[in-house]
């Protein structure tokens, strides 16, 4: 039952990481329209920023370089790249993640190279005992400080100007246009606070008991994309939702990883995958995900 209980709490934590890049997803998703490729890259480069940094400035320092690495690299590709496309082609500016992408990971590739960068968060190695139970002490600052984290976005996103502009936008974007609501600010400013979760998101995968940050952190990310289809990708609720289910099926199925030995080794890293299809053939638009009606 302590293990059971143990497996359970850390697949939380891990899903509530997750439900950080998720909502990086559905952010950019809602304001502009477009599905953000690149997303595991910019986690994997703020990580890097922060490991690398913080030798010489110390970890807090260092986490609020990757930080604003992180979100200002966002904010440039969108200015750069999204904002000079056609806002209506949204294939178009998917590719151009997509290439974004590839070019950011191969360079954070040639940096990193087989390295694994320790993050230096002063937790790590720190394990907390609670009753039967025994947890690294980044599950307990995971679980506390991640819901702080996603109440004050969702207070910023339900009521603040740029959520209610945010909200317009997506339901109107000409009407929204024509009212003076500066739907380019609102594209930026997604990408922005986007950047700024993914890179929250990387400190708390790469933390204790992760080994710190490698080539490999970007292919973690990427399990949270699974898990904002299965929520629905245009859902804040969905993401938060479809990363925690992520997350506690995939430690679970790890766990038990013996006694599920009959469905072949490696199974904790395509279940997510599994779910995926199982939610997708019950929902084709995810848990909470909204039906397009399309007129012909």
């Amino acid at each position: 039952m302590t293990h059971l209980l143990e497996l359970i709490a850390n697949g939380v934590s891990l899903g509530l990481l997750y439900s950080l890049i998720t909502l990086g997803f559905v952010i950019i998703f809602k304001a502009t329209r477009v599905v953000n490729f690149a997303h595991a890259s910019f986690l994997l480069l703020g990580v890097y920023v922060v490991a690398a940094a913080q030798p010489r400035l110390g970890f807090a320092a260092a986490a609020v370089l990757g930080l604003a690495v992180t979100g200002l690299l966002a904010l440039v590709a969108e200015r750069l790249l999204i904002a000079r496309i056609d806002q209506r082609d949204h294939h178009a500016m998917a590719i151009v993640t997509i290439g974004l992408n590839v070019v950011l990971t191969a360079e954070l590739t040639r940096r990193l190279g087989e390295r694994m960068l320790p993050l230096g968060a002063p937790w790590d190695g720190h394990v907390v005992h609670l009753g039967p139970l025994s947890l690294p002490l980044t599950v307990v600052i995971t679980v506390v400080a991640v819901p702080l984290l996603i109440g004050g976005l969702t207070a910023l996103l339900t009521l603040t100007g740029w959520g209610l502009a945010m909200r317009a936008s997506i339901a109107d974007a000409e009407g929204a246009a024509l009212v003076g609501i500066r739907l380019r600010r609102v594209s930026a400013l997604a990408w922005g606070t986007a950047g700024l979760l993914a890179a929250t998101a990387g400190i708390g995968l790469a933390s204790f008991p992760n080994p710190g940050v490698s080539v490999s952190l970007g292919a973690v990310a990427i399990a949270a994309f699974p898990a904002a289809i299965i929520g629905g990708f245009d859902s804040l609720g969905g993401a938060i939702v479809g990363g925690l289910i992520v997350g506690v099926v995939q430690v679970l199925v790890s766990g038990y990883q013996d006694a599920l030995s009959f469905l072949g080794l490696g199974v904790g890293d395509v279940v997510a995958y599994l779910v995926m299809i199982v939610v997708l053939l019950w929902r084709p638009s995810g848990l909470f995900g909204s039906k397009e009606i399309s007129r012909v």
